[in-house]
């Protein structure tokens, strides 16, 4: 059997067909009150961002329930905490402002997703609203929005990813081992458990 490649819409169309008439038209460009109470809910995103090049970047975001602030009806922000500080989506969105974010709420199988325009805000009045355990944000992502929808349930159904029976969570090494195995770096793998033992928890926000 040879590798069929799909290299039109039309191809991609025969394969997937088209989407009903709900599905075409539930994008919007405005928050609606109920998209207010998802972000409040959620703690938890993931923003996608391309470099000039076009290579890609997925970066995970959390923080307690609400950590996006909703600056007006077209406009939310998203804070920075402190990191590894690679910056590979903050290096896109300085070359290229598109941003997809998706937003989680545990336990429901829908999710939230945004599409827009980003760019990397310094310092802003708002920034006191996202203070948590007293710590600012290092920066924050202003995101004006371009598209916002609600998206189904099935790629969570069918992962059965908020069901604890199907949880694995000792299927591979601790991330102490699986960072000395696959990076090789320097420090000894005690060393690399201590640094992720309980004292990790303290660095959240320092």
């Amino acid at each position: 059997m040879t590798t069929r490649e799909i290299t039109s819409e039309a191809e991609l169309r025969e394969l997937i067909g088209t989407p009903m008439p709900r599905a075409a038209a539930k994008d919007r460009r405005t928050l609606h009150e109920r998209d207010r109470e998802w972000l409040a809910a959620s703690p938890f995103c993931l923003i996608a961002t391309a470099g000039a090049d076009g290579t890609c970047d997925v970066s995970p975001k959390g923080d307690p329930p609400g950590f996006a602030l909703v600056l007006d009806d077209t406009t939310i922000a998203i804070p920075e905490r402190p990191g590894n500080r690679r910056a590979d989506g903050y290096r896109n969105i300085l070359a290229n402002p598109h941003v997809g974010l998706v937003f989680l709420i545990p336990g429901r199988t829908d999710t939230l997703r945004i599409n827009g325009r980003a760019r990397l805000i310094a310092d802003a009045p708002w920034f006191a609203d996202m203070e948590v355990k007293g710590h600012r944000p290092l920066l924050a992502v202003e995101v004006a929005i371009e598209q916002i929808f609600y998206h189904c349930a099935k790629a969570f159904l069918r992962s059965e990813l908020w069901q604890p029976e199907t949880w694995q969570p000792d299927v591979l090494p601790t991330r102490a081992r699986l960072i000395k195995e696959v990076e090789a770096p320097a420090e000894s793998l005690a060393d690399l458990e201590r640094h992720y033992g309980p004292a990790y928890l303290e660095t959240l926000y320092r």
